[in-house]
């Protein structure tokens, strides 16, 4: 499906314009993704992105805050009695002006891959709370709906980036993965984790889109493969001993036709001390590490360049050398 080392991104940017983030991301990367402006606005952060027409939401944007009030209207009935498996919700270009640009830059132009992304449903509802500050997961209601609104999202998604490609990627975002099982999260129950998960994945399939998921650090990876997912993103600069832990379930992934993304370049601070050799270098111990527990054909032929995770963080003369070292490292590769 894809070509090993082929490049793609995570998704946020640091720029507050949204068409030099666009045109920067359109120049750097065989599959282009549209970038998450979170320093452009409150309203493209992980949470507030995909938030439209959640029941009871309320935003503060002084405050920069978002959070769910419930309150004796009839919100949910109404959700229900308009919601149906084939909605499409949009996000709007107050929530997404990286999208809205993408699409304006693209039109006439025809790619053979495009990215985008969308909060997993365990980040979204454990990260969204209510006013007593306790995350919407624990209430059933407005876990199930949030699932639902994010699936609608999906498939308005797919559909508006389906004119200008023949494949689109869909990487569901889930950095809460890393903290399942801390003290934390003791009532998230791993069986209902997953099913929100393969829920997700499968929302993507459906709408004729190639689900991946995206965890920054570490994870249960034998969960995460069960879900359905076709691609793992996964920070392959700090974390790739994870993956070797579970050599027999990422052998048996990528035989079927799984793939994963290599986010060998770092996207924090680490970033000033590299340069192509030492990222290069890193890269190449990282492929010998695991090798030795998956086979080494196999795995180099299922490989995708990319950051280790967003670089909306970080300032954008940092972002544009993560992007470079990476199209740097596969002209050394391919």
């Amino acid at each position: 499906m894809f070509t090993p080392f082929t490049t793609t991104g995570i998704g946020s940017l640091p720029h507050t314009d949204s068409e030099e983030a666009c045109r920067l991301v359109l120049e750097t990367f065989d599959i282009p993704f549209w970038p998450q402006l979170p320093k452009l606005s409150f309203h493209e952060s992980m949470i507030p992105q995909f938030s439209e027409g959640v029941p009871f939401i309320k935003t503060d944007d002084h405050r920069e805050s978002i959070w769910i009030e419930r309150n004796g209207s009839d919100a949910l009935t109404q959700f229900y009695e308009n919601y149906s498996e084939e909605m499409k919700i949009p996000v709007s270009e107050n929530y997404a002006k990286g999208l809205h640009t993408f699409i304006r830059l693209i039109k006439n132009k025809k790619f053979t891959t495009l990215k985008g992304q969308v909060t997993g449903p365990l980040t979204f509802t454990l990260g969204l709370k209510d006013s007593e500050g306790k995350p919407i997961y624990f209430d059933e209601e407005l876990r199930e709906i949030s699932l639902l609104i994010l699936k609608a999202k999906i498939r308005w998604q797919i559909e508006i980036l389906k004119p200008y490609t023949d494949n689109i990627i869909i990487f569901v975002d889930e950095p809460i993965l890393s903290a399942l099982g801390s003290t934390s999260y003791l009532g998230v129950i791993p069986e209902e984790a997953l099913r929100l998960l393969r829920e997700t994945s499968d929302s993507v399939r459906h709408a004729g889109g190639i689900p991946g998921i995206h965890c920054c650090s570490k994870a249960d990876w034998s969960s995460v493969i069960k879900s359905g997912i076709t691609i793992i993103s996964f920070d392959a600069y700090g974390y790739t001993d994870t993956i070797s832990m579970y050599p027999e379930e990422f052998t048996k992934f990528l035989q079927s036709g799984g793939y994963l993304a290599w986010g060998i370049v770092p996207t924090t601070e680490s970033i000033i001390e590299e340069n192509l050799d030492s990222i290069r270098k890193r890269f190449d111990d990282s492929i010998d590490r695991l090798s030795k527990s998956i086979p080494g054909d196999l795995l180099c032929s299922k490989i995708l360049l990319t950051p280790s995770c967003g670089t909306g963080s970080m300032n954008i003369e940092h972002a544009v050398k993560v992007f470079t070292l990476l199209k740097q490292l596969k002209e050394t590769i391919s």
